[in-house]
């Protein structure tokens, strides 16, 4: 088995931001802008994803699959634009849910998977 590798690791959530296994990287709990409107939001959740691949070499195109998570699944209505203009013709996979988040204020957040190889 290859290394695992594990980093924005948090001790008080248990979980780590990103985890590299093999040519996969798993990047979880994405989210910015807690506040403002939903494309704002949107957009800001996918400036931590790609801050995040950035770091670790890769870039929005290595995405092969995301879970968009919604307060409110109507404004699923805004992320079709938001991925043509952000991922430039190289769309992952994905899925989008309706949830619950633990403050008000939060109306998205993405989990994603890349590809290294």
């Amino acid at each position: 088995m290859g290394k695992i590798k594990r980093t924005e690791l948090s001790e008080e959530w248990a979980h780590c931001g990103v985890v590299e296994a093999g040519d996969f990287v798993f990047i979880s709990y994405c989210m910015k802008n807690e506040g403002q409107p939903i494309e704002k939001q949107i957009h800001g959740a996918f400036d931590v994803l790609e801050e995040r691949l950035k770091s670790i070499g890769l870039n929005l195109e290595s995405v092969v699959k995301m879970d968009c998570l919604f307060k409110d699944i109507m404004d699923i209505h805004f992320l079709g634009e938001i991925i043509k203009e952000r991922f430039k013709g190289k769309y992952p996979a994905r899925k989008a849910l309706e949830t619950k988040f633990l403050r008000d204020e939060i109306l998205f957040q993405v989990d994603a998977i890349a590809y290294r190889g």
